[in-house]
């Protein structure tokens, strides 16, 4: 089928580098292939009921370094709807979309490798600045939350020694502690704490009273939301999303509360929460949503569908939506081992 109407959407958590990848698919779909190019609002709930608006060259202009998303997301799931993958199939087809490009992570990519398995035309692109989908060596948005979280670290680092305090930073990271390992060697912490690597918060402890021992006055633990204690995963509610992932968070302000009981050293926690996805994208950031943008477009024109773009070495390739979202990208345990050098 000759493609002429394509539309793209963004779903999940915003991160930098959408608004990169919105205006790479409609200046290039629009001035090379002649498309009709469609900005799909709010996600996948846009696609169940029918938000949508063309867009143009104007439309896109001088959005580049913009953070977030001019479509808007959500975290909405089709399938929650018994029927919810046919009534996103039927509305392609009444709003005359012949693809559908989907940005995002883990669900949007997995609810676009479900439709691709119902006929639906599909191109992923790959958006978490956790850093964890499969299939892409990165995702874009990564390198900006790990520049915003380095400067947190710095910044924390001359008050946690003005004041002789243990500084406890929580950062984002729910299966996967790539922000916590990248941002926490090049911020300098003496202990990085990751979902992959449960802790005792003993060991914590004695590393921070090794540290201080040798006549170091102040400590910065990073602590990945995901991190689990030896006894399980702190969590801050029950409540679940609609990909029922629970709500995660708290980590911080506990690790901070038992750091002071246990070590008699005063604690103090920081959570970064959304600031780590807000604000404009690194100029890495802006260059691969582009390229990933690029790359997405020549995909639909080449009828490419059921893949997603990604980045391998310093190419741009293919890659199989179901393979993407097969499994997480987990952090090295080499890149964590370089980590551990500087505990302490």
């Amino acid at each position: 089928m000759s493609v002429e109407r394509v539309g793209v959407l963004t779903g999940g958590g915003d991160c930098p580098g959408l608004n990169a990848v919105i205006r790479a698919v409609t200046r290039k779909g629009i001035l090379t292939y002649g498309y009709e190019i469609v900005g799909v609002e709010e996600g996948w709930r846009g696609m169940m009921e029918q938000l949508a608006r063309p867009l143009s060259l104007d439309a896109v202009s001088g959005i580049l370094p913009r953070g977030g998303t001019i479509l808007g997301t959500s975290r909405t799931n089709p399938f929650q709807d018994e029927n919810g993958g046919q009534i996103v199939l039927d509305h392609m087809k009444a709003m005359g979309l012949d693809a559908l490009i989907a940005i995002g992570g883990d669900d949007t990519i997995g609810v676009a490798s479900k439709l691709c398995r119902m006929g639906a035309q599909m191109v992923g692109v790959p958006k978490t600045i956790d850093n964890d989908l499969n299939g892409t060596d990165q995702t874009f948005g990564f390198d900006t939350a790990i520049n915003i979280v380095m400067e947190a670290i710095d910044r924390l680092h001359t008050t946690a020694e003005s004041h002789n305090r243990v500084m406890v930073v929580e950062v984002m990271g729910r299966h996967a502690g790539w922000i916590a390992v990248e941002a926490g060697i090049a911020g300098g912490a003496d202990v990085v704490l990751i979902p992959e690597k449960p802790f005792v918060l003993n060991e914590v402890c004695e590393i921070i009273k090794k540290r201080h021992n040798r006549g170091k006055t102040f400590s910065i633990v990073v602590v990945a939301e995901g991190a689990k204690l030896a006894d399980g995963m702190v969590l801050q509610s029950q409540e679940k999303d609609a990909f029922g992932h629970v709500r995660l968070g708290g980590i911080g302000n506990l690790l901070s509360a038992e750091i002071e009981k246990r070590t008699g050293y005063e604690s103090r926690a920081t959570v970064l929460g959304h600031i780590q996805r807000g604000g404009s994208p690194t100029a890495f950031d802006r260059v691969l949503g582009t390229r990933f943008g690029i790359g997405a477009i020549d995909m639909v024109h080449n009828g490419e569908f059921g893949r997603m773009v990604a980045l391998k070495g310093t190419e741009i390739v293919s890659v199989d939506i179901e393979d993407a979202v097969a499994k997480l990208r987990t952090v090295d345990m080499g890149l964590y081992d370089i980590a551990k050098v500087f505990f302490g």
